[in-house]
């Protein structure tokens, strides 16, 4: 049974994210029994450690959407990023009811990959649910899906044309950016399929068509990076394009061997980026692993 999951110790501000060792989960471990919550589960809730590996990812998560709510990507309760659970088929993800800038660790759900949909009522948001367990079902090599409403990537989903390489930063989605037909409210199991075909094997953007942005990584500051990116991309085409000023394209091979080099270099700073992200969390949201 899935349930949101409430803080029991904290953290003291300061200390070692890699020692905390005491974050204590008041919540069902990850059964089969994903089904809808009972009244005496939210009055007396099964206690449980969570195991190291899932207390790292607890951290990394909390870290995302307070970075994703920093970037101004909250859009109050709603949108959502998941990141798998180390070892279980099982994956992390917010209460619907809680804003980004709210979640800590301890405040995470867990829910399971091949569970029955959740809903609203079980404090789930039950797109947030198809979208990413479409994802991470299909892709073993993805551990975090981010998705957002932003403005321009709102704007970018209704673009006849899409995404197009008109700068050094947009060169790293070329040819490396899927498409997702709008289907309605992606609440329905049955797009799950669409969702992770549509994204394909190797890309780890999407723009939901007449919808949003996916973004997703091995890592959920990779998803995030990825992500702020992508909403700088749309940002800068959609400016140019209100301008009114003839655009440049550069050539297909350059577009090619840049969209390469980016991959080059961001194997190489990976760690570099990672680090700078903890730093800006400690500075903008010091509780957000407790």
């Amino acid at each position: 049974m899935a349930q949101p999951v409430r803080p029991h110790t904290r953290r003291a501000r300061g200390a070692p994210r890699e020692i905390e060792s005491s974050i204590k989960i008041d919540a069902h471990r990850c059964t089969d029994q994903n089904l809808r919550m009972e009244q005496s589960d939210l009055e007396a809730p099964a206690q449980s450690f969570c195991t190291q590996r899932e207390r790292q990812s607890r951290i990394e998560l909390a870290g995302a959407y307070r970075l994703a709510s920093h970037y101004g990507w909250e859009p109050l309760i709603y949108n959502h990023i998941a990141l798998r659970v180390p070892g279980e088929p099982c994956f992390l993800v917010k209460p619907h009811a809680l804003r980004f800038s709210e979640i800590t660790a301890s405040s995470l759900l867990k829910l399971r990959l091949d569970g029955k949909p959740m809903t609203f009522g079980e404090n789930v948001n039950t797109a947030a649910f198809v979208i990413h367990t479409a994802i991470l079902n299909e892709r073993p090599d993805v551990n975090c899906t981010l998705h957002v409403h932003t403005v321009p990537g709102m704007a970018m989903s209704a673009h006849a044309r899409g995404l197009l390489p008109l700068t050094q930063s947009a060169m790293r989605f070329y040819e490396r950016i899927s498409y997702h037909p709008f289907e309605g409210f992606a609440t329905e199991v049955e797009e799950r399929q669409a969702l992770a075909r549509d994204l394909g094997p190797r890309n780890k953007a999407m723009i939901l068509r007449n919808h949003g942005l996916l973004t997703c990584g091995a890592t959920a500051y990779e998803a995030v990076a990825t992500m702020r990116a992508l909403v700088q991309c749309c940002e800068t085409q959609l400016m140019l394009e209100a301008s009114g000023a003839e655009m440049v394209l550069p050539e297909p091979a350059v577009c090619a061997r840049s969209a390469a080099q980016f991959e080059q270099i961001l194997l190489q700073t990976a760690g570099h980026e990672r680090a700078a992200y903890l730093r800006l969390l400690d500075e903008i949201a010091p509780g957000y692993a407790n």
